[in-house]
């Protein structure tokens, strides 16, 4: 199991410290780094600002919006990136939920499996460098009846294969990464609920005549550490709440029901009712602690050891953690912690 390090989203004023922690995640050996883009920054700018003062560590997007690009833009920003980084680029994709794929990016939501499929088509065909010509449901090149043609990128990526993950959550959604990409990023990832998602992963895999084993598990897990796992947990509590009770609307909210699936339906709603009632403070507290424990590393570097060993149990591949510690030094700190604790685990 590998390590990895996600800034998540940049322009929070912590810019200057995430390309600190990014630099000494390369130096300690790490992965691969991960940027996410929502409705602020864009990924791929902060990647390429990242591997141009990095010289190791690979850069990835978790997640690139599907709605947010078209399959060519995206098959262009790939190449791009590789190109610049030497080949360290990993390209993760997410389809986003209803609220901004519609809200923001004008791109109607609906069929999410079906345009993945179609997307990624698209995408790797563009990165074999062929003349791109497809006749899907949701997408067609060039486009019928007009003056387009079909062409071919000009820009020669570093490698025949960027490696493509994608952001799933849902039963269906696990099932299709399984079947067409080389890697899962899931998000509140518990090692004891760990088996009803794999089996999803499985069964894709096994469609496409291969095996779980052919992918790069890689959640990304917060990261605390400190002498109390419990007051150390307090620090990620604002993380779980938003995005069990925020994200989304009340009856369309994939964390919200992710965190059903593993057993937590009742904190769940209540951590719901709560944010949605700008009751915040309240939706904290109401997030159970054995949620906290069980998707997040809390505590002393020996307990984070047990807790990564479990993980490379389960199946990880590639463990990204998200420091919640403090400031930029304490950060920087539990990165030294979590290269440690690694070591430790697999001793």
């Amino acid at each position: 199991m590998r390590l990895g390090l996600n800034l998540g989203y940049w322009g929070a004023g912590n810019d200057a410290a995430n390309l600190t922690l990014a630099k000494h995640a390369d130096e300690l050996g790490y992965a691969v780094v991960w940027a996410a883009e929502a409705y602020g920054s864009d990924a791929p700018t902060v990647l390429a600002w990242i591997a141009a003062q990095t010289s190791r560590i690979d850069v990835g997007s978790a997640v690139l919006q599907i709605p947010a690009r078209t399959p060519a833009t995206t098959a262009m920003t790939a190449a791009t990136l590789d190109t610049l980084s030497g080949g360290r680029f990993r390209l993760g994709l997410g389809v986003s939920g209803p609220q901004v794929s519609e809200g923001w990016h004008g791109v109607r939501f609906g069929s999410p499996l079906g345009r993945t499929r179609e997307y990624v088509d698209i995408v790797r065909a563009a990165l074999r460098r062929e003349r791109v010509r497809y006749d899907g449901k949701h997408f067609q090149l060039p486009l019928p009846d007009g003056p387009g043609k079909a062409l071919a990128l000009t820009v020669h990526p570093v490698r025949d294969h960027i490696p493509t993950y994608l952001a799933a959550i849902g039963p269906k959604n696990l099932e299709l990464t399984g079947e067409i990409a080389d890697g899962w990023l899931p998000v509140f990832y518990s090692p004891a609920h760990a088996e009803e998602h794999l089996k999803h992963l499985r069964a894709g895999a096994e469609k496409a005549g291969r095996s779980l084993a052919d992918l790069d598990i890689a959640p990304t897990v917060p990261l605390v550490t400190g002498a109390d796992w419990k007051a150390c947990a307090d620090a990620v509590r604002s993380y779980a709440a938003l995005y069990i009770g925020g994200m989304g609307s009340r009856d369309k909210n994939f964390y919200n029901q992710l965190a059903c699936r593993m057993g937590f339906e009742t904190e769940a709603a209540e951590v719901q009712e709560k944010y949605l009632a700008k009751d915040y403070a309240g939706a904290m507290a109401a997030v159970p602690l054995e949620f906290l424990d069980a998707t997040a590393l809390l505590g002393p570097k020996e307990r984070i050891a047990e807790k990564m060993a479990a993980f490379a149990e389960s199946g990880v591949t590639t463990l990204t953690v998200a420091p919640y510690d403090g400031d930029a030094d304490a950060r920087r700190t539990a990165l030294d912690v979590a290269a440690e604790a690694i070591e430790l685990a697999g001793s």
